[in-house]
């Protein structure tokens, strides 16, 4: 793997081992990063079984001001370190060592009060994780979200996330291989409409 551009671009990631962790492709994450492209100066980013950290870690390149990574898997969190080791990066980050669900109920010390972005990408093996974690943002932990906050949720391109989850909309799908990429952004009424249309247009 390698940071596809920003001030560490070129350099190269390590990933865990095995097929536990699933790493987002030099590909996706490039056509994550063109629609976030727009968004990603001085933004909050919450990175959501953050694996290598490759993710997170293309955000910080971007010019995001604050990456939480959020992973409880022990050689996860130890090849995370060392990525972030080896490029040097020693603030503008905080990497909380627990899980999804524990960390969007009780947000851990060091938690932005507001996100701008949130990703997640579970596991092949945690396909329940989806719906609690995009449940929880749309739900009980949504006051971790800005207003105008976009989630993405990686998934395989067979499997169907659903189109809202509590307050949050789908606004945009894009499949590449056989992964996918979901937008959602929070439905707040009465201008809904209005805001959809902002949120498609800013993330391209």
């Amino acid at each position: 793997m390698r940071i596809i551009a920003g001030s560490l671009r070129s350099r190269t990631l390590q990933a865990p081992p095995g097929l536990a962790t699933r790493p987002t492709t030099d590909r996706l994450r490039e056509t994550l990063f063109n629609v976030l492209a727009p968004r990603i100066q001085g933004a909050s980013f919450l990175d959501l079984y953050a694996g290598s950290g490759a993710v997170g870690i293309e955000a910080l390149s971007r010019g995001a001001a604050t990456v939480a990574f959020v992973e409880r898997a022990p050689a996860a969190l130890s090849v995370l370190r060392v990525n972030l080791a080896r490029l040097g990066l020693t603030a503008g980050f905080r990497i909380h060592a627990a899980s999804v669900g524990a960390s969007l109920r009780k947000p851990p010390a060091g938690f932005p009060s507001k996100f701008d972005l949130v990703f997640l990408d579970p596991p092949y093996d945690a396909e329940k994780e989806y719906a609690d974690a995009l449940g929880l943002l749309g739900g009980a932990s949504a006051g971790l979200l800005a207003a105008d906050a976009l989630v993405i949720a990686e998934h395989r391109k067979k499997e169907r996330l659903k189109e809202k989850y509590g307050s949050l909309e789908r606004i945009r799908l894009l499949e590449q291989g056989d992964a996918a990429l979901s937008f959602y952004a929070i439905a707040i009424q009465p201008a809904k409409g209005r805001f959809r249309l902002a949120a498609v247009q800013r993330g391209g």
